[in-house]
């Protein structure tokens, strides 16, 4: 039985249960500036399509639970779903090119700490992907911007014990009672604690077919996964989320305690990991510039792949760039432009499907 160690957050982490002393004033402006990008960020973007936020559209402010595909509007619609009493929202983008007749992708896509599924499906492009390959896209929302991946990370939904995995899974079902939803293609991503939380999606289910990573890392216990198709980008720079492994840094930028602080293993010692899951070949090396690929072939058309991005940080490649004033506050990581990660996930992911009665 193969079985990966238990990597924890460190202690004293937000959401941990064993010291949770008064915020300072320095972490008080860093949760104001956090709430300041996110605002930034959602000015900077649009909402898309029909049926969005506040657009009077067919669908909009809607539950999907029941309904059929023709209450799927194209473009942009936020739904809400209850799990465990709980009413969570998330945005479902239904593109032009997906004509539901016949069943298509599903790629869900979770934000990291601080953000929103609006931010998500602003910021990554997955939109525009969706539209030229005929996928749907889902963009759930945390609870309080936060993901429950452990009883210590992250925030408000671990001290709650709010049971994420349990809502992905459930949100998945309810979006393919509405969209004629691929099983052997459905996918999820994830940045920074959206990333913790996809692969704990895939330490603890058998949903997903595969899972695009960026910017995380694998945290708490993981007995026993089914092969899964592993897509991880990482920058060798982040210090959120070190390449190297253990706890990241403390201080961002001068500016306070960073909101969630995780000690996870080394990029490469989780892909290895994930290839004995696998049961892979040797990985081979390929350099283009800054960006080092190293891939697996694995039984049944599987494949795991680690990206690493020597001059990157703790972003995501490709993405919109930062707010200038949330930059300036947070002394954030621009998003690389060596490699744009949404357009690398999808022809991952259509390229990996469950393979026949996986």
């Amino acid at each position: 039985m193969m079985t990966f160690s238990d990597f924890r957050p460190a202690a004293g982490t937000p959401g941990g249960r064993s010291h949770r002393p008064s915020p300072s004033p320095a972490a008080t402006r860093l949760a104001g500036a956090l709430a300041l990008l996110v605002g930034l960020t959602l000015l900077a973007g649009c909402t898309r399509g029909g049926g969005g936020i506040g657009d009077g559209g067919p669908g909009a402010d809607r539950a999907s639970d029941g309904a059929s595909t023709a209450d799927v509007p194209v473009g942009s619609s936020q739904r809400t779903l209850t799990v465990d009493g709980r009413e969570r929202t998330y945005r479902l983008y239904r593109p032009a090119s997906a004509k539901l007749t016949e069943p298509v992708p599903l790629v869900v896509m979770l934000h990291g700490a601080a953000g929103t599924g609006e931010q998500a499906e602003e910021a990554y492009g997955w939109t525009e992907e969706a539209d030229r390959n005929g996928f749907v896209a889902v963009f759930p929302d945390g609870i309080n911007r936060a993901w429950a991946v452990g009883r210590e990370c992250c925030g408000a939904p671990a001290r709650e014990g709010v049971d994420d995995v349990k809502f992905i899974t459930e949100l998945v079902r309810t979006v393919g009672e509405t969209v004629p939803v691929d099983p052997a293609r459905t996918y999820v991503s994830g940045i920074s604690n959206g990333g913790l939380l996809a692969f704990r999606l895939v330490c603890d289910t058998t949903v997903f077919a595969a899972v695009g990573a960026v910017a995380t890392t694998l945290t708490g216990q993981c007995d026993d996964p089914k092969p899964v198709s592993v897509l991880h980008i990482q920058g060798k720079l982040d210090k959120t989320m070190p390449y190297g492994g253990g706890p990241g840094r403390r201080d961002n930028g001068g500016t306070g305690r960073n909101p969630v602080k995780i000690d996870g293993p080394p990029a490469p010692e989780l892909a290895a990991r994930w290839r004995a899951v696998d049961d892979c070949g040797e990985p081979k090396d390929t350099t283009d510039g800054p960006v080092v690929r190293t891939a697996a072939t694995c039984p049944e058309g599987r494949a795991v792949e680690l990206i690493t991005i020597t001059d990157a940080g703790h972003q995501w490649p490709g993405g919109k760039p930062n707010p200038p004033r949330a930059q300036r506050l947070l002394n954030l990581d621009p998003p690389s432009t060596a490699l744009n990660a949404t357009e690398t996930i999808w022809q991952f992911f259509s390229a990996h499907p469950k393979p026949a009665g996986g």
